[in-house]
Order: structure tokens, then sequence, then C-alpha cells
């Protein structure tokens, strides 16, 4: 995967494995909040000129392998990704907002790690597998 990007004065190559999970782990990110879930994440990524290279959501959690171009912080590109989908879904679906009354969608924090140290196929095959022990409608972000 070697599709390096440039602007005026750089040439890059960031990838970065991101996790985030819902306020109190509950089980609300299947059906059309999934969907919509992973509709908002890759317009928020293209909005931030970010490439998501592969993710999963499953009912409780997130996973992204996602370029964040040198500029972006990993903490700024998260704090996009998880506040404006969170507003959005809050916005849209009734009942997410009954259940998140503070209007906190996603519990704070989120993990990350580099893929220098990992292979990107390794990645990408470990989000792949991320299967919830029922079946969760496949909701892939490709």
């Amino acid at each position: 995967m070697k599709d390096y990007k440039s602007s005026s004065h750089a040439v890059w190559d960031c990838k970065y494995h991101l996790v985030w999970i819902t306020k109190y782990r509950y089980p609300v990110l299947v059906g059309d909040v999934g969907l919509r879930a992973r509709e908002l994440l890759r317009e928020i990524a293209r909005s931030l000129e970010m490439t998501i290279y592969a993710g999963a959501i499953n009912r409780d959690h997130v996973h992204v392998l996602v370029s964040i171009p040198p500029q972006v912080s990993v903490s700024r590109a998260v704090q996009f990704l998880k506040g404006k989908s969170s507003h959005r879904l809050l916005s849209e679906f009734g009942a997410l907002r009954k259940r998140y009354w503070g209007q906190h969608l996603w519990a704070r924090g989120y993990w990350v790690a580099s893929s220098g140290n990992v292979t990107d196929e390794v990645w990408q095959k470990y989000i792949e597998n991320q299967v919830p022990e029922e079946p969760d409608d496949n909701f892939k972000i490709v």
C-alpha cells in the first residue's frame, strides 16, 4: 500500500488504527444507525482530506484504519470524527436522543496506533475479523 499523498511542500503516508466506543458501551450501532454512522464517518473523513482504508462498525464500537494528513493532529481528527458523527446521529435518531440525553454518543477517549510497526495488511485483516458473537448486519467501511 505505497500510495503516498502529497501537498505543495510534503509527501506523506500517515496511517492510524483508531478505535472508540459508545458511551456506556450500549449496543446502539445496529440497523439504520450503523449504516448512517458509516456514511457520516466517510463524509467527515473526506471533508478533512482523510482516507479510510478499512473499518468495522460493531454494535458498541468502531474500528478504522485511516490516513490523516500531517497538518491535522490525530487528536483533532478523532475530535472531528466523533464530534460531528455524534451530533448528526443524535439529531437524526430520536431513540438515540432519548438514551443519550446528555448529547454524548461516544465515550471519552479513544485508542490509536500508527501502522508503522505493523503492516497495513495485518491491520486490515484484524479489522475485517472484528466480528461480534452474533451477526451484526456486516457493517463494513470500504
